[in-house]
């Protein structure tokens, strides 16, 4: 469950009902219930039907809410039976909320456990169990959102402060983590750069290659084009995009090829924003031989850093390039797949396919 959750980076922080939902998190069922427009259909946080997409679910406190709102239950998990949240999924949901509406104000885990009544080693406690991760991970990536929203629109140290980051130093080690540069390049968005892109059909959907005149920058799989296009806008907003490109030809090929089987590894030109520890952890992902597979722990060891395993999933989470680099071929310590930024069912084909040759 850890490392799952850990590489669901693009999932809202503070969106904790999703994230549930995401992690089929049991121990909600009772607490609340999701709508899924496109089937008409509601359900529990632990269904074990086919996660939707996000844009098309609603929540709701009640069965007889989603009645209302024009939901029928769903026959596979029964939601309209009596079901009761587990103290910890509630006490999870109070402190989510805490940390949403006061991350920016500087709050401590601490103070929240306080005012839940709770020890600060209870409230960690309950959060790994869950949703296996750290409640000062979440203040962490709630900060980090609120930064990126802030900057757009001021400047980096003003953003910093109104975001709830006590110090410059702070904002810089979580922005290295979590967004992949410094803050003020962030903030520039990609200014005076051009990037080209196109997206093709592939075995997994629509792929979408982008590239500077340096060499490629992202390597994503969505189910639309227009998911697609607003990914690489929201990253790059500052930077001159257009889509084509003669040169994206040849990286477009290679890359469907390794869908299809070929074993070479891939040697594209890339250009890559990130900390010295994500080039080291993705440089050893295009390590691992094709067919073969690591635990996150195996990765830490090779780059001399053994207690890095959380750092290392973090790396594998924000790594801008499906397939090139890959981090599909790094598995959870019991052999499970974990997560995938693209999702895990995309990654459980690549391997089985991988398996085979």
């Amino acid at each position: 469950m850890e490392m799952a959750f850990r590489e669901q980076t693009t999932t809202a922080a503070n969106d904790w009902q999703w994230l549930a939902v995401k992690n089929k998190a049991g121990a909600f069922d009772g607490l609340f219930y999701f709508g899924v427009r496109t089937t008409g259909v509601f359900c529990r946080p632990s269904c074990a039907s086919r996660q939707p997409k996000r844009e098309n679910v609603s929540f709701f406190r009640t069965p007889k809410e989603a009645e209302r709102a024009g939901f029928r239950p769903c026959k596979r998990c029964r939601p309209e039976l009596e079901y009761f949240p587990g103290t910890r999924a509630e006490l999870v949901a109070k402190a989510f909320e805490q940390i949403r509406n006061d991350a920016a104000d500087g709050v401590t885990i601490e103070k929240i456990a306080q005012d839940l009544g709770v020890s600060a080693g209870y409230l960690q406690r309950s959060f790994r169990s869950e949703l296996g991760i750290s409640p000062k991970e979440l203040l962490d990536m709630t900060r980090i959102e609120n930064f990126k929203e802030n900057v757009r629109a001021s400047d980096v140290t003003t953003s910093l402060y109104e975001s709830g980051f006590g110090s410059s130093r702070a904002l810089y080690e979580k922005a290295g983590e979590r967004i992949g540069m410094t803050p003020a390049t962030y903030k520039k968005g990609g200014k005076d750069e051009m990037i080209r892109y196109t997206i093709a059909d592939s075995r997994l959907g629509k792929l979408m290659v982008a590239a500077t005149e340096k060499g490629v920058c992202q390597v994503s799989f969505g189910d639309t084009e227009d998911e697609l296009r607003e990914e690489l806008t929201g990253e790059f907003f500052a930077a001159k995009i257009e889509e084509g490109g003669e040169s994206l030809a040849d990286a477009v090929s290679a890359i469907l090829r390794s869908l299809d089987g070929e074993t070479a590894i891939l040697t594209l030109p890339l250009d890559l924003r990130a900390t010295a520890f994500q080039m080291r952890v993705w440089s050893e992902l295009r390590k691992i031989p094709y067919g073969e597979r690591r635990s996150y722990a195996e990765v830490a060891e090779k780059i001399g850093n053994p207690k890095a395993v959380r750092a290392v999933a973090r790396a594998c989470a924000t790594n801008p390039i499906a397939l090139v680099t890959p981090c599909h071929r790094v598995v959870a310590s019991d052999g499970k797949l974990a997560g995938y930024r693209w999702g895990v069912e995309r990654k459980k084909q690549i391997l089985d396919r991988e398996g085979r040759k």
